[in-house]
C-alpha cells in the first residue's frame, strides 16, 4: 500500500513513516517548517502552494494526517491560527480523500473529553474544555460526515517516543539527565492519562488502514498515571539524575487552557478486534533504550 504521511517530521508522523517502511509499504512523509532528509514539503493549509509535493503523481491509498497546532495554551490565545492549522488543513485533506477514494487516518486526542469520568471509551460523551480540543473534535465531525466508511480517527494522549526535535515529555527528561542538568519539575498531580508510545500509534493505525477499518478508535496503553508518577517512573531508570519532582494542583499552575483531569483512553474496542495485539508501556520504552 501507498501511504502519504502529513506531519512526518513530528513525533507520531515520523514513527508512522518508520513503521510503514519496515512493513514494506511505500511511504512518503511531509514537513512544513522542520525539513528533514526523509521528508518532502507539503502545506495542507495552502493546498495549492506550488511548492507542495505532487500527490497526483504519488497516488496514495492512505493519507495519515498527524499535523496540527498542538500547543494547547498557544491555541487558546491564537484561535484563528489554531483553526487554520488544525481544522482547515484537515478539511483540505478530507476533500482530497473524498474525491480520490483515499482512506484517511487522523490522529485526534483525549482533549475532546472534559476529564470528569475518564479514562474513556469511544462512545463516551465528548465535551472539550479548550480551543485545541474543540478544533480536534470539529475535525472528527468532518471526517465522520464526509468519510463515513473510509475515515479512521485515532484518539491518543500523552504520546512519547523517539523524534528529531526531542520535544515530548519523556525524551526531554532523558536528554536533560544526559546533559547533566540539575533542575526541578513542578507537575500536576491531579492530571491522569494513559501515555502511549508513538510506535504503538503507528502500528495500530497501519493495521486498521490495511484492514479497511473505519470509525473512532482509542489507542492507549497499559499505563494509567498522573504527571508526577510518570516523571518518577522515567527518573527511576536514570539513577544519576539531578531532578527534583514536586506535585501541584492544576489550578495553581496558571495554565492558560483548561485541562481534562481524569482523562486517558481505553483501547477495549481495538483489542476486541485485535486480541493478539500487545500494547507497550513506559517501562518497555525505557528498557528499549537500554536504560
Amino acid at each position: 500500500m501507498k501511504f502519504f504521511v502529513v506531519g512526518a517530521s513530528g513525533l507520531v508522523g515520523s514513527n508512522f513513516v518508520n513503521h510503514l517502511k519496515e512493513q514494506g509499504h511505500d511511504a512518503v512523509g511531509t514537513h512544513l517548517t522542520l525539513e528533514t532528509p526523509d521528508t518532502v514539503f507539503f502545506d495542507a493549509v495552502d493546498i495549492n502552494n506550488p511548492k507542495n509535493y505532487d500527490l497526483s503523481v504519488f497516488k496514495p491509498d492512505v493519507i495519515v494526517h498527524c499535523a496540527a497546532l498542538a500547543n494547547v495554551d498557544y491555541c487558546e490565545k491564537n484561535v484563528e491560527e489554531s483553526y487554520q492549522k488544525t481544522v482547515q488543513s484537515a478539511i483540505n485533506l478530507v476533500e482530497i480523500c473524498k474525491n480520490h477514494n483515499i482512506t484517511m487516518v487522523y490522529t485526534s486526542t483525549d482533549y475532546v473529553f472534559d476529564g470528569k469520568e475518564g479514562p474513556y471509551v469511544e462512545t463516551d460523551t465528548v465535551n472539550p474544555l479548550s480551543v485545541y480540543g474543540q478544533h480536534k473534535l470539529k475535525v472528527e465531525e468532518v471526517i465522520q460526515k464526509e468519510l463515513p466508511n473510509s475515515g479512521i480517527i485515532l484518539r491518543i494522549c500523552g504520546v512519547y517516543g523517539d523524534e528529531i526535535r526531542g520535544k515530548n515529555f519523556i525524551i526531554r527528561i532523558i536528554n536533560d539527565v544526559n546533559n547533566n542538568r540539575e533542575w526541578e519539575m513542578r507537575l500536576p498531580k491531579d492530571q491522569y492519562a494513559t501515555p502511549v508510545w508513538a510506535m504503538d500509534v503507528a502500528r495500530a493505525g497501519t493495521l486498521l488502514a490495511s484492514d479497511n477499518k473505519f470509525g473512532i478508535y482509542h489507542i492507549g496503553s497499559t499505563d494509567f498515571m498522573n504527571r508526577v508518577q510518570l516523571a518518577d517512573k522515567v527518573l527511576s531508570y536514570l539513577p544519576t539524575h539531578k531532578c527534583t519532582v514536586t506535585g501541584a494542583i492544576t489550578k495553581d499552575l496558571g495554565q492558560v487552557a483548561d485541562r481534562p483531569l481524569m482523562s486517558g483512553n481505553l483501547s477495549t474496542k481495538f483489542l476486541a478486534e485485535y486480541p493478539d495485539y500487545k500494547f507497550s508501556n513506559v517501562d518497555d520504552y525505557m528498557r528499549s533504550k537500554g536504560l
